[in-house]
């Protein structure tokens, strides 16, 4: 079920780990990439908010609808 052996690998208490290909270790790289800057990205525009410096409706009273509510 396993697949059989395919190359060479490390065996560790019964468990094979093979060397990732090269396409799965360039997309993960990007991938991660991907998500620290979202990450980062995220935390510029909501870091105040989720720190409790201030709070989410603090800032927004020109809302630019011409009209006073």
């Amino acid at each position: 079920m396993g697949g059989g052996h395919h190359g060479e690998g490390v065996t560790y208490k019964g468990v094979t780990l093979h060397k990732p290909k090269r396409w799965h270790t360039v997309t993960g790289k990007g991938l991660c990439a991907v998500m620290w800057f979202w990450v980062l990205y995220r935390a510029k525009q909501d870091g105040p908010v989720v720190l409790g410096w201030r709070h989410p409706w603090d800032g927004h009273d020109d809302h630019g609808h011409g009209n006073d509510h």
